[in-house]
């Protein structure tokens, strides 16, 4: 045991290490890339091709309404390519996917969750997997990125009802952020041992004399933007536990940089776009602090082997995979649903019940521990907003936030902006248990794990996180459709109330600070924030949470 934990934080440590020499020159280059007045030649010719003028300033409605158009169209087009899968080259024979599947695997890609209710290797062929699900990773990590910058601009700006060009800024994350770094990504994944090419499916025989069919395929650029654009889902059904996915523990560590690497620099953005790095420090602590409290609670879970079965075997390996241990599947899991990124490299339906409980309540949270591309920083942004209000509600300061006033217009937002993820939530989760006949076909425990996988679910898809309790059956009709609902509402609802509150945060004039201004940046304002992300979870979702894993620990 003393080995397994020393290798724990050995490899925490080196985590760790790598975020932190990456964070600030990776913050400040995506600083300058949002907000350069220079536009590249190649940008040039794509805005020429979609007729865009780039020096153009959009309002936030018409800022919404680009990002939901472009979104609606991306939906249709994977939809289709999904659908005349058998007339396309590199389909290795397998028809199009049914349109039930279709549906859910188009706006779970184009939302940024990437929930996979197929086994990737036997329903999508090369193309589909490479011109869609690929290029969506792309696409839909620089939308939540965009809208994160957007709303940065409404603190900014004053006496204008204009946040930025969406068509600009959505190139440039793609040109100048995720495609150069998903390439240097993908070539230290080739070299671990990732796969990376176009052949079919191959017979091989095994050690004991029987058949096993492989496939390849373009595994290691997908590995590697679905990790750095915090999308999550998997070539192969085993996702990351797949040798030809992650290879080594080494290789898997690195995927959980990848996925880090982002959400965790952008704070440093943040300080350096608003002047005052102090603010990029604040919200980084509150991010930082709430993933090591997971990483640490699910790995002691999993290491402390809670549990009848755990006990009687000695360790909890069960759903995990032996190169990677017991204390980098926690790691891992901890990370992938502090982030929306959904990858796996073990089955979380097998983890013990408090270490599955916490990587449910990371979802629950909003993922803003530190949360994806872009939905991170803008969630926790909003809940900054609630907390300066909070406190000013409770000791009379002036409710102020990095210069603008909060009023009763920003928090109604706000609170509308909180109050859709619940609601997604347990309304899906409560009809799936309620309907007849449902539960009977989604669920295979009728116990407290059974709702929560039932909730596991719905968190994934509502805050568009994407990973799954193995044991929930999500291929049926209802359920594709019933999840594609979450993860579409779950993600445009929310983008919506932000950048209406970026174009109402922009209209105001900026407030100077004052004796009755809080201070944004001191550990005060850290713990404060803290304690409303968790309590604004904890009073949601504690019925549910006492009703599921808490009742199963205790069981």
């Amino acid at each position: 045991m003393t080995g397994t934990v020393l290798m724990a934080l050995a490899q925490l440590g080196l985590l760790v290490l790598a975020l932190v020499l990456v964070h600030r020159p990776l913050g400040d280059h995506i600083a300058r890339s949002l907000t350069s007045e220079r536009h590249l030649a190649g940008e040039r010719v794509l805005y020429r091709l979609g007729g865009i003028d780039p020096a153009a300033d959009q309002r936030w409605t018409v800022y919404a309404r680009s990002v939901l158009a472009f979104s609606l169209v991306s939906v249709l087009v994977l939809y289709v390519l999904q659908r005349v899968q058998g007339w396309l080259p590199l389909a290795l024979g397998l028809e199009g996917v049914d349109p039930a599947t279709a549906w859910n695997t188009a706006v779970s890609f184009v939302t940024n969750t990437n929930w996979q209710s197929y086994p990737g290797e036997s329903t999508m062929g090369h193309l589909v997997q490479a011109a869609g699900l690929a290029v969506q990773n792309f696409l839909s990590a620089a939308v939540g990125l965009s809208v994160a910058v957007a709303l940065v601009r409404g603190f900014l700006r004053s006496r204008t009802d204009r946040i930025g060009n969406f068509w600009v800024d959505l190139v440039r994350g793609v040109v100048r952020l995720l495609l150069p770094m998903a390439f240097l990504a993908a070539l230290v994944l080739l070299v671990g041992g990732v796969v990376q090419n176009l052949s079919g499916p191959e017979q091989l025989t095994t050690l004991d004399g029987s058949t096993q069919t492989l496939v390849g395929g373009p595994i290691a650029s997908q590995e590697a933007i679905k990790e750095l654009g915090t999308n999550g889902g998997g070539f192969f059904n085993a996702n990351s536990a797949h040798p030809f996915e992650g290879p080594s523990a080494w290789a898997s560590l690195f995927q959980v940089f990848l996925l880090l690497v982002i959400p965790f620099s952008l704070p440093r953005t943040l300080g350096t776009l608003v002047g005052d790095l102090r603010q990029g420090r604040a919200v980084l602590a509150v991010m930082g602090g709430l993933w090591l409290t997971s990483v640490a609670l699910v790995t002691w879970a999993e290491l402390a082997a809670r549990g009848s079965v755990p006990q009687a075997a000695g360790a909890a390996m069960e759903g995990k995979e032996v190169r990677f241990g017991e204390a980098l599947s926690a790691l891992f899991a901890a990370s992938t649903t502090g982030t929306s990124t959904g990858a796996v490299n073990a089955f979380h339906d097998s983890f013990t019940a408090p270490g599955g409980g916490v990587l449910l309540l990371n979802m629950l949270l909003g993922e803003v521990a530190p949360g994806g591309v872009g939905s991170g920083l803008y969630g926790m942004l909003v809940l900054a907003v609630l907390a300066v209000f909070l406190a000013g509600l409770m000791v009379g300061r002036t409710p102020e936030y990095l210069g603008k006033k909060i009023g009763r217009r920003e928090i109604t937002l706000v609170a509308l902006y909180v109050l859709t993820m619940p609601t997604l939530v347990l309304v899906g989760a409560a009809l799936t248990a309620a309907v007849p006949g449902l539960a009977e076909t989604s669920v295979q425990d009728p116990g407290p794990h059974g709702l929560s996988e039932m909730l596991y679910a719905y968190a994934s898809g509502a805050n568009n996180n994407g990973s799954a309790f193995a044991g929930f059956g999500a291929a049926t009709d209802y359920q594709n459709v019933a999840i594609g609902l979450a993860m579409l509402l779950g993600r445009f609802v929310p983008v919506v109330l932000v950048l209406a509150l970026a174009g109402s945060l922009a209209r105001q004039a900026p407030v100077p600070a004052g004796t009755g201004t809080l201070p944004t940046h001191t550990a005060t304002f850290v713990g404060l924030l803290a304690f409303v992300v968790v309590v604004v979870a904890g009073l949601t979702f504690f019925p549910a949470l006492a009703l599921a894993p808490v009742a199963e620990a205790l069981l």
